[in-house]
């Protein structure tokens, strides 16, 4: 920040995703296509760029090839006044061995933070849908003086089995302990049916942050994981803060979207995130333009085109679609094609996904370059569709890049 203290961003974008299969078969989960034209990594890259916080360093390391290919030619800085997004793939600086959790990716990256010598930095997640000015929880972490500030979001308290959960102290700003994955934790005292959940992003001090993973990589038993080691020892230490989510103000946000957050690690949480995007008042709103969301423009395309007979409701529509056919609550990317007679519902289909005459496509999530050949029925028969196709827990059906259609 100009004028202020320096700062480093770091981005932990080397998850494997094992839950979003068959989206990560060939892609890292932080280069997942969300919202029709940005990847999942835009959304925190945006919030850090609106933010003033233009050093960053994304980490990669599962199937980073189209991760690396989208951050290099997309997210470019200006060299002049030394600002940069640049992929750094794991190094192996410290032996022939890849990131053993998240903690360790710092570890193994501590060049970056020795190169830079920022007065603090900042460790978010690649993964997550959301608006976040990050400024005003780094102003609480510099007020605070404390080693590490952890934003927290307010969740019902039945979801924390599947999230790391916050205890604060008596002044609300304290963390008293830190409970991964819990299955019966403790309401707020203000709020006893919900929980402080982990966003997973982190701002420490570099004394902080250097000395706590030196320690963590001594420690044989430990996951070497942010959420599940550093956190509840710097806890332990007395030197963790809690930023609540929800104070949050971005330019330009509505009441409806307001503290929005969504962890997109499921099928499921993925579709859901989708039809969030599309109603008339949205639960997200893409079109904030106080605070973009960035990406590639895709300006090499055309526009999209509506043939007689084409025609879309309550769906978002990228550029380089041709629609022939008929669509309603579905999110299409670039380059999507639905033939006369077509019918698409409630689905999201990735780029160059064609849907061939008379077929038809319901609740389901295409990958890209997949050909529904025509008078296909996708979703319409689930019992069928379960043994060929993979089908989540709430019934979406999820098909891999180039995935033939029986």
């Amino acid at each position: 920040m100009r004028g202020g203290p320096s700062v480093l961003g770091i981005v932990l974008a080397g998850g494997v995703g094992k839950r979003l299969m068959p989206l990560t078969a060939d892609r890292a989960k932080p280069a997942v296509v969300f919202g029709g034209t940005y990847r999942l990594v835009d959304f925190v890259l945006s919030n850090l760029v609106n933010g003033d916080i233009l050093r960053i360093c994304v980490l990669t390391q599962y199937k980073s090839h189209s991760l690396d290919r989208h951050v290099t030619t997309t997210w470019r800085m200006s060299s002049l006044l030394g600002n940069y997004v640049t992929p750094v793939p794991a190094q192996q600086r410290l032996g022939p061995r890849w990131y053993q959790g998240s903690a360790d990716a710092i570890m193994q990256s501590l060049n970056l933070v020795h190169d830079e010598r920022p007065d603090h930095v900042v460790v978010f997640g690649a993964d997550h849908v959301y608006r976040m000015d990050p400024r005003q929880m780094l102003a609480q972490h510099i007020d605070s003086g404390a080693g590490v500030t952890v934003a927290g979001i307010r969740v019902p308290r039945e979801e924390s089995s599947a999230l790391g959960i916050i205890t604060p102290g008596a002044d609300g700003r304290k963390v008293a302990g830190f409970l991964e994955k819990p299955a019966e934790p403790p309401g707020l005292p203000d709020d006893p049916d919900h929980v402080f959940a982990s966003m997973g992003n982190y701002i420490f001090t570099t004394r902080a942050l250097v000395e706590a993973v030196l320690e963590d990589t001594e420690n044989e038993e430990s996951a070497h994981d942010m959420g599940g080691s550093i956190l509840p020892m710097l806890t332990a230490q007395g030197e963790a803060q809690l930023y609540d989510f929800g104070e949050n103000d971005v330019p330009g946000q509505t009441p409806r979207d307001r503290g929005y957050w969504r962890d997109v690690g499921t099928l499921d949480a993925y579709y859901d995130a989708h039809m969030d995007l599309i109603s008339e008042k949205p639960a997200f709103n893409l079109y904030n333009r106080d605070w973009p969301i960035y990406t590639s423009s895709g300006s090499q395309l055309s526009p999209a085109r509506f043939n007689v007979g084409g025609f879309a409701s309550e769906s978002i529509i990228s550029p380089g679609c041709l629609i022939r056919g008929q669509v309603s609550r579905s999110v299409l990317s670039p380059g999507v094609v639905v033939e006369r007679g077509a019918v698409v519902q409630g689905s999201v289909l990735h780029d160059n996904v064609r849907i061939g005459r008379g077929a038809v496509v319901r609740n389901a999530i295409l990958d890209k370059n997949v050909d529904v050949p025509a008078e296909a029925t996708i979703g319409v028969n689930l019992d069928y569709d379960k043994e060929i196709y993979t089908l989540s827990e709430n019934g979406i059906l999820a098909l891999g890049k180039g995935q033939r259609v029986s």
